[in-house]
């Protein structure tokens, strides 16, 4: 087997491996969905359930995203390859779950203002939308995303890391400068409502045009100013953040029927 050859077998099965583990959660939400539907605030979730939907929710998001440097990854590994490519796959979405923590609080809110104050409501989803925009549009986005975009650069730092856990800490390394990255965009789901799936497939198809398009800088910022037209339109519109509803959206289920 020549070189080339073994480098693309080398990628290819971790990426198989990648969107097989990210196919499967789609499928858990999309079931986790249909039975919930989209409704404001945490649904009557535990801080734990939250957390655990929240994780498989990132992993159907994110994963496919951060197939690149997974599998660049893989590569310079010489043994366990496996066992420390899931040790970088952990890490990194141990950083996403955590994020779910503050995304519970923040959810839980938004539900309780939703239904107890509906006009304050549309004012917190010209914050979120604004604010997710804004950021869209500084630097420090465009740093992160410059991480994502291009990480062999990064490679020769991970490869410094010693000890037990170094896997770990690169993947987490990797997830915190994705969610530096990606975080505004996913703030956004707490206006659309948490489970709302096409919110979820047009942000996860957000996140990987940024991510891999060769335009895709100047197509966060296209976003940013989309997420700011969304600020001044929810006023007149406020269905266009059912996650801050009272009524939420129908249930999946009711839809189809």
């Amino acid at each position: 087997m020549t070189t080339r050859a073994l480098g693309e077998r080398q990628s290819l099965l971790p990426a198989t491996l990648i969107l097989s583990i990210a196919a499967g959660a789609w499928a858990g939400i999309v079931i986790w969905a249909r039975e919930m539907g989209v409704v404001p605030g945490t649904m009557g979730m535990t801080v734990t359930i939250f957390v655990i939907m929240w994780t498989l929710m990132m992993a159907a998001m994110m994963l496919p995203s951060a197939m690149p440097m997974i599998t660049l990854y893989a590569r310079t590994l010489s043994s366990n390859r496996w066992r420390r490519m899931s040790a970088f796959g952990a890490g990194y979405l141990f950083i996403w779950a955590v994020s779910g923590i503050p995304v519970f609080a923040l959810a839980w809110l938004s539900g309780r203002v939703a239904t107890n104050e509906p006009d304050l409501a549309v004012g917190v989803a010209v914050v979120i939308f604004a604010a997710a925009g804004l950021y869209q549009l500084t630097s420090l986005k465009h740093r992160c995303l410059q991480h994502c975009r291009s990480p062999l650069a990064h490679l020769l730092h991970y490869g410094n890391y010693r000890g037990r856990l170094r896997d770990l800490r690169a993947g987490a390394h990797h997830g915190a400068f994705c969610l530096a990255c990606c975080w505004a965009l996913m703030l956004l789901m707490v206006a659309f409502g948490v489970m709302n799936l096409l919110a979820m497939v047009l942000l996860a198809a957000t996140v990987g045009i940024e991510k891999q398009w060769k335009h895709g800088a100047g197509f966060a910022k296209v976003a940013g100013l989309a997420a700011l037209a969304l600020a001044i339109v929810v006023i007149f519109v406020p269905d266009l953040a059912p996650g801050l509803q009272a009524g939420g959206m129908a249930t999946m289920g009711t839809m189809g029927s």
